[in-house]
């Protein structure tokens, strides 16, 4: 009699994550982007560079022609405004949910349920070497650990989701990570959850994982001291108020951490109202002019269209419409960073 794996329904083998870089190999000119990007990031954190950091992209990447069309774009934009703002590009591929649903590129690739991750894999780090040969730097959102050995030498900028910021698991992966990661707050709206998780992701840790060839390995650590609290609200509403900001610098600073928080426009910032978002962006850039140092970057969910749209038949959606979150159009992400450099300027 079987004890083990009773409900496993499916075991399918999974190429190393070396076999994927090679085939799908970093090149030295897109490795400057993404180092450059981390350096310049760090030093935002340290106050050597006065910038503020902008992470604007889609909620998710669903398709990666649109993601294309809309980091063209984009990429135009960074270079107009790179003297007082660096634009890193949200290429989020893994989708946390608070019951089910659609996980994102890598998990269901087809969009169909047929859950080919393999494909998904490959998929999206053919995404990203895409957008970082037009100049431009990408952060997303860590969920799984094995991710990161696939896809992590061409990331930037990296996240610790509100559902996960508690996980002792995604702790002690950010510490080994190679880039600046920005934790935010619980769900609840907790801040104390992230500043926790910040200090437990500079330690260094010992745990369980898969090395570039696949093998599993004890994974050990230095600790990852490039970091920053993200404030997205929670279920009590908004946290993007000064009042708020200035109690995260003061709960960062208490527990000798840099107070460096950066503010989401979406999630109960807005109160997922896609039409506020440049509402709190427009608050958080004043705050900044006002002599706000610690508030060193911003984030916007922010696509080619409008809105949001449910996934039904693939064939039936819109094109450049989120399929996760509600974003902001091309044109309003436009005037709000336009708006910020001269501001900022």
């Amino acid at each position: 009699m079987s004890t083990s794996n009773v409900r496993v329904t499916n075991l399918q083998p999974l190429p190393s994550p070396r076999s994927f870089i090679d085939s799908q190999p970093i090149t030295p000119e897109i490795a400057k982007v993404v180092t450059d990007a981390r350096t310049a990031i760090e030093n935002i954190e340290q106050g050597k560079d006065d910038r503020l950091v902008m992470l604007v992209g889609p909620c998710s990447i669903h398709d990666e022609k649109a993601g294309l069309e809309y980091a063209k774009k984009l990429a135009v934009l960074a270079e107009e405004v790179k003297d007082t703002i660096l634009v890193v590009m949200r290429v989020y591929f893994e989708k946390p949910r608070t019951t089910v649903g659609w996980k994102g590129l890598i998990n269901d690739p087809n969009l169909d349920g047929t859950f080919d991750m393999q494909s998904g894999l490959k998929r999206a780090r053919a995404f990203l070497l895409e957008v970082l040969g037009l100049g431009l730097a990408a952060g997303t959102e860590f969920l799984d650990p094995f991710t990161p050995q696939y896809l992590a030498d061409l990331i930037s900028w990296g996240a610790i989701g509100a559902r996960t910021t508690e996980s002792q698991t995604h702790r002690q992966m950010a510490s080994g990570l190679s880039m600046p990661i920005g934790y935010k707050n619980g769900t609840g709206g907790s801040l104390q959850i992230a500043v926790d998780a910040m200090m437990a992701a500079r330690s260094p840790h010992a745990f369980l994982g898969i090395d570039l060839d696949g093998q599993a390995s004890v994974v050990n650590t230095a600790g990852n001291k490039a970091q920053h609290l993200i404030l997205r609200g929670g279920a009590s509403g908004p946290n993007y108020d000064e009042e708020t900001v200035a109690k995260a610098s003061t709960l960062l600073s208490g527990a000798g951490l840099k107070p460096n928080v950066v503010i989401d426009c979406s999630h109960a910032n807005s109160n997922k109202d896609h039409n506020r978002q440049p509402i709190v962006f427009r608050d958080a850039v004043r705050q900044r002019t006002a002599g706000n140092a610690g508030m060193i970057g911003l984030m916007l969910e922010s696509h080619l269209n409008e809105g949001n749209q449910s996934l039904g038949n693939p064939a039936d959606l819109k094109y450049g419409v989120s399929i996760t979150d509600a974003c902001i159009n091309w044109e309003t992400t436009e005037e709000l960073l336009r708006e910020a450099h001269a501001t900022l300027s």
